[in-house]
């Protein structure tokens, strides 16, 4: 697979879908430190490990990627929409993994070290997860890789 950049997206997105997007991640933080203010900043901490931009950008993927597929003349709009979120989302996964990463090097070197030595090394080591997931997933859905990889009617996992 191919990582490239898009953006042509950014001409298709009006601007109210702009302010939905940034009034829900405004919104989810506001919880979080009503939250944490409630009942402390651990518990607050963990609300604000919520993806506050995931769902709202969910939703406008599915939107755009409907209406291409439309306009391209597809089948099943519906579906492509559907296909297109759960590519975010399992993006979304990866980097939440790889966030894990750098919160534990964080966690187990801040103690022993300067905040100017464990920064740089837990950003190292969120880049090295993010791109060993980013290599296994490819290589896991390589045509011929796996029957999850194949281009069939049934199942069009990725269109490599």
């Amino acid at each position: 697979m191919q990582v490239h950049l898009d953006f042509s997206a950014v001409g298709e997105t009006k601007w109210y879908e702009y302010a939905v997007r940034f009034m829900f991640g405004g919104l989810i933080t506001a919880i979080a430190g009503v939250i944490a203010k409630t009942f402390g900043p651990v518990v607050g901490g963990l609300f604000l490990a919520f993806p506050a931009i995931f769902p709202a950008s969910a939703t406008l993927i599915e939107k755009h990627e409907r209406r291409k597929a439309r306009r391209e003349g597809q089948k099943n709009a519906e579906l492509a929409g559907r296909k297109a979120v759960a590519v975010d989302a399992a993006g979304a996964a990866l980097g939440s993994v790889a966030l894990f990463a750098f919160a534990f090097v964080v966690w187990q070197l801040e103690p022993l070290h300067s905040t100017w030595l464990v920064i740089p090394v837990a950003t190292l080591g969120w880049i090295s997860v993010s791109l060993l997931l980013w290599w296994v997933g490819d290589r896991l859905h390589t045509p011929g890789g796996n029957e999850r990889s194949q281009n069939t009617e049934t199942n069009q996992a990725r269109p490599d």
